[in-house]
């Protein structure tokens, strides 16, 4: 699986970007590296990897920051990007969310826990088997060019907003629990934070309209179709 799957591991640390690339090379994937925010874009763009792994401090631009640009960058919308960060703090990994990323990664990194996540990732990564297209409230889901359509206006999302905004509209009025929510998008093998969702969700109030989405309290959320 990994002989086709491109890999750009973004960090200062001359050492981790060492580490990872000659781990992440004998299992066969293709990787290149950059050394901070700008250079990462700029490989980016050439090398067009199914992966980002991205630091979360670095000189020129944070990750934070890097990602927002990549978010932002043609072709480069749904590229899944984990962060890689020492930081236990509620606000990165929020702020990470906010910005875009799918996933966190801790340092110290263990080889094989990362090959773990790597393979998760990836997974959840591949397109969308489904290609047909899904229509509720006047939202289009667009599977085959990945798009959201509303009165007339397209909607480019990130990733997890588009399967989220997927897995909901998939059955209008059905309530699906936090859990569902998060072992379907996120899977069981990626540990994320109880706000996750809640993240995701107001993101897509904020672009899509606040009444699509309702909040069940205590159990999870339903897409008003």
């Amino acid at each position: 699986m990994g002989s086709r799957q491109k890999i750009l591991i973004v960090d200062d640390e001359q050492d981790i970007l060492d580490l990872l690339k000659y781990n992440l090379e004998k299992k066969g994937y293709k990787i290149e590296t950059a050394c901070n925010g700008l250079e990462a874009v700029k490989r980016a763009k050439k090398f067009k990897p199914q992966l980002i792994l991205l630091d979360m401090m670095m000189p020129e631009m944070d990750g934070i920051e890097t990602i927002e640009v990549l978010r932002k960058t043609k072709g480069l919308e749904q590229v899944t990007i984990a962060l890689l960060t020492a930081l236990n703090e509620d606000y990165a990994e929020i702020s990470g969310f906010n910005a875009g990323a799918d996933d966190f990664i801790s340092k110290p990194i263990k080889p094989h826990v990362l090959l773990s996540r790597i393979k998760a990732l990836l997974r959840r990564g591949d397109p969308v088997s489904q290609t047909q297209n899904v229509e509720s409230a006047g939202i289009t889901i667009d599977r085959e060019r990945y798009l959201v359509l509303k009165n007339g206006s397209e909607y480019s999302l990130p990733r997890k907003e588009f399967e989220l905004l997927s897995l909901l509209i998939s059955k209008p009025n059905i309530v699906f629990t936090r859990s569902t929510i998060l072992n379907s998008i996120w899977g069981e093998e990626v540990v994320v934070g109880d706000r996750t969702i809640d993240v995701h969700i107001r993101k897509l109030r904020e672009k899509l309209g606040e009444d699509l989405i309702k909040t069940i309290k205590g159990v999870g959320y339903k897409f008003v179709g």
